[in-house]
């Protein structure tokens, strides 16, 4: 990685380096991917938490009075753009290993594709995960048998992919062989087109305090990851398992909640569905993952979930990426807008057209804005916050914010 090859001979030698060095809580900010991996080793070699933060923010304390069991606090912002630190153990994680080799057929022979930084969650697990299973993690797609990825970033690699082939020997491709999706809702047709080049696609939703809960292989329906139990509560996702973290600092508040029973939820809505079998016809129950509830949009007396939209206007043919967000009006309580990312070179005078055949009426945005990029998380996801911050900045005729796209109006349709 980043030009080094490390063997697991020197790795176990800088582990053991890092675990004498010092007693206290270990920290990976401003380190490279191989340097954090050695420091993540080292602290779990210790007995001693290690602190996984944003290499390019400032350097996170440990929180004070951390359970004794702790072995990973990871500050994660998500969409909303509050950071939180996570509590883990590491048998949280050591617990699904098994499981997700079998899901994803990952072994000692894999060359395992990082695609994003170590302070989301599902890039740390993927790395981890490698590892620990003795496979080579690489960050050459050209060499790369598995990769794990958001879906934005999937839609990328396979490009690059197919720029890979076309300037290679004849009949030569790459030797990816499967994709490993989290972090958002894969759009149908970018795991079609995966599928479609001959790959395996696994796809499993999770959350950083909840770790695996549900998971698929393309084109299966949404199950219980094996040894997670699921309730759906009024619409809300509860799940127990032996992957859960520890859940927050006692300072700190969030999304996640833990009942009495040992189930817990982030506040994700979904729903049971059926599906059929595509190999013997068979109706398959399964999940259908709507998005976080704090999503919700209320208009006219309809709650609409902003991901239900932003999965819709996906499809239609110009779309690179879509932020749905609500903001204040003073008859329908909330309005629907949504901001678009058009595809190079995409025309998108016909979007309200396309929306209306995809979208029931109080779920079609009543406003429509452009970005010339949309702002993403570290873990891939658009980041919904810095939209509605944009977005109020526009409408009090303030410049956007740091780190917050510039919008425009969508142009009306002749």
């Amino acid at each position: 990685m980043d030009g080094r090859t490390v063997s697991y001979r020197r790795f176990a030698a800088s582990i053991r380096a890092a675990a004498a060095q010092r007693s206290g809580p270990a920290g990976t900010a401003g380190l490279d991917p191989i340097d954090a991996l050695t420091v993540v080793f080292g602290a779990a070699a210790a007995g001693r938490p290690v602190v996984v933060t944003d290499s390019a923010g400032p350097p996170a304390a440990a929180p004070v009075d951390l359970p004794p069991e702790t072995f990973l606090v990871a500050v994660t912002s998500g969409t909303s753009g509050q950071p939180r630190p996570v509590l883990r153990t590491a048998a949280s994680w050591t617990a699904s290993f098994a499981a997700f080799g079998d899901l994803t057929g990952i072994g000692p022979d894999d060359r395992v594709l990082l695609t994003g930084p170590l302070h989301a969650t599902m890039h740390l697990f993927a790395a981890v995960h490698t590892l620990a299973v003795g496979a080579h993690l690489v960050d050459d797609p050209a060499s790369a048998t598995v990769a794990h990825a958001v879906p934005s970033r999937l839609a990328t690699l396979l490009d690059e992919l197919d720029d890979l082939d076309a300037v290679g020997d004849v009949g030569a491709r790459s030797p990816l062989r499967t994709v490993v999706v989290a972090g958002a809702t894969l759009p149908d047709a970018l795991a079609v087109r995966a599928v479609d080049r001959g790959l395996t696609v696994v796809e499993y939703y999770g959350a950083a305090e909840l770790s695996f809960v549900a998971a698929r292989r393309v084109p299966g329906p949404m199950r219980p990851f094996p040894g997670a139990e699921i309730e759906l509560r009024a619409g809300v996702l509860w799940v127990r398992s032996p992957y859960l973290s520890l859940g927050y600092p006692g300072d700190v508040d969030g999304p996640y909640r833990r009942d009495a029973d040992g189930f817990a939820t982030v506040g994700d809505l979904a729903e049971a569905v059926d599906t059929v079998d595509v190999a013997d016809g068979a109706t398959v129950g399964g999940l259908r993952i709507r998005g976080r509830g704090d999503a919700a949009i209320t208009t006219a007396g309809a709650t609409v979930v902003a991901e239900d939209v932003e999965q819709a206007l996906s499809t239609v043919p110009g779309v690179a990426a879509v932020a749905v967000v609500g903001v204040p009006h003073p008859r329908l309580g909330q309005l629907v807008v949504a901001v678009l990312e058009p595809a190079p070179g995409a025309d998108l005078t016909g979007i309200r057209g396309a929306a209306r055949q995809r979208l029931r009426e109080q779920s079609l945005p009543r406003r429509w804005l452009i970005a010339d990029s949309l702002p993403r998380t570290p873990g891939g996801k658009v980041a919904r916050h810095a939209v509605s911050a944009a977005l109020a900045a526009l409408d009090d005729d303030r410049p956007a914010p740091a780190g917050a796209p510039v919008l425009r109006p969508l142009p009306s349709t002749p």
